[in-house]
């Protein structure tokens, strides 16, 4: 038996602009991209998103080792500027890395937008976890630095 490793963690960042803007990176597509394309090497095998409340988005690259990595997520709940809830598996191959459900929370501050993301995860390594969250936080550098330089903000 596997002994599956359970977590939750909490990230938070300042964004530039209006709850609304912040927002806009991800449910666009293509500014969407310009903080998750982390791998600009990897070859893409399927990449689409349907972004609803019941949509679905997928991301599967190709290493260049020749594996396929899997994102697949399903958007439980969308309110646009205030939150987004979905619910998202990991592969690589064919071979579960991790399964979670995300909540990404937008409010108003002094200094534009606070934005909360929590994740509750189960990992089938525990040692997949610190790389996913400190990932993931990396991820969130670079939104606020696409949100920064993207010069379509919404105020």
């Amino acid at each position: 038996m596997i002994p599956y490793a359970h977590t939750t963690f909490v990230i938070e960042r300042a964004l530039p602009g209006a709850p609304d803007n912040a927002f806009r990176f991800f449910a666009d597509p293509a500014l969407k991209q310009r903080w998750t394309d982390c791998h600009p090497d990897w070859k893409p095998i399927e990449v689409r998103m349907d972004f609803r409340t019941g949509g679905e988005e997928v991301s599967r690259l190709l290493d260049q080792d020749g594996r396929a990595h899997a994102f697949r997520a399903h958007y439980l709940d969308i309110e646009r500027g205030r939150h987004i809830i979905y619910a998202f598996t990991m592969r690589i191959d064919d071979a579960l890395v991790s399964s979670s459900q995300a909540t990404v929370e937008f409010t108003p501050a002094p200094s534009g937008t606070r934005m909360l993301y929590t994740e509750q995860a189960v990992f089938v390594h525990e040692a997949d976890i610190a790389p996913r969250r400190d990932g993931t936080g990396f991820g969130f550098d670079r939104l606020a630095a696409a949100i920064e330089r993207g010069g379509a903000a919404i105020q």
